[in-house]
């Protein structure tokens, strides 16, 4: 009986917790109203976007290519890849993007990526939680596409890393922090070619030993910002193939109308 007093005491005793925060939490709103996350940093923030800015979010929906995630116009069937996928085979198993890389999403993305802007990472993993539900279904583990130490230094935190991180707290998938290292470091790929963007991070990219163990026969999730010609992608998914994953997925913000020389 005392038992069953003290359960209910500490549930009243929650409860009430609960709504002074609720209450506190209001009171903050009136005194600072909530931002959305597409304007000017600083203030009190909501987790969304303006009408505006959402409506001009080309977000990506099925029917898409099962290997790199590129729309198609009609619904061709489960599993089927789109031209590109058959010409070159991804080295990755399934790839996932929630919109399409245009002027719209850019900036977002950019903000995150340049400009200290990682309270984004939280609206970005939401985004890949939805469109990435079937690959992060079953997974065991998320990993953030690496960044060398030397632009880690400069830029102070991984992008990949900040939205990774979210993801696995979203959706109870283990967070590989660094489970992927780049052991040399790699010229930017913006601008390069194709081929170019391959032979820039060809061999940049390994498996961390520490996490082999954990690595092999495991069903993984690499994400990443955006999703151009695939080359960054494919050099992680070749890597933890290597130290033996069992299958590889990528989830990505967004990805261009073009991959690998090809229009969407």
């Amino acid at each position: 009986m005392a038992t069953r007093a003290g359960e209910h005491l500490m549930a009243m005793h929650g409860s009430t917790g609960i709504r002074l925060r609720g209450a506190a939490v209001r009171l903050l709103d009136l005194i600072l109203p909530p931002r959305p996350l597409d304007e000017a940093a600083g203030s009190v923030q909501s987790v969304g976007l303006t009408a505006k800015a959402w409506s001009r979010i080309a977000f990506i929906e099925a029917p898409f290519c099962d290997g790199c995630g590129c729309p198609f116009d009609f619904d061709h069937g489960v599993g089927v890849l789109c031209p590109a996928c058959h010409a070159r085979r991804p080295a990755f198993d399934r790839g996932r993007a929630a919109c399409v890389y245009d002027d719209a999403s850019r900036d977002l993305i950019l903000k995150l990526k340049h400009a200290d802007r990682t309270d984004l990472a939280g609206l970005f993993a939401r985004w890949i939680g939805r469109s990435a539900s079937d690959v992060l279904q079953g997974a065991d583990g998320v990993i953030p596409v690496p960044l060398h130490r030397m632009r880690m230094l400069g830029r102070r935190y991984n992008q990949a890393a900040e939205i990774a991180r979210r993801i696995s707290a979203n959706t109870g998938v283990a967070y590989y922090p660094d489970a992927l290292v780049r052991r040399r470091a790699t010229r930017s790929q913006g601008g390069q070619s194709a081929s170019g963007r391959r032979r820039n991070v060809s061999g940049a990219i390994m498996a961390a030993t520490s996490w082999r163990s954990r690595i092999e026969g495991r069903r993984l999730v690499v994400v990443d910002d955006v999703l151009t010609t695939g080359a960054t992608l494919d050099a992680c998914a070749r890597a933890l193939k290597t130290a033996g994953a069992a299958q590889v997925d990528i989830a990505v913000i967004a990805r261009v109308k073009e991959l690998a020389g090809r229009a969407i």
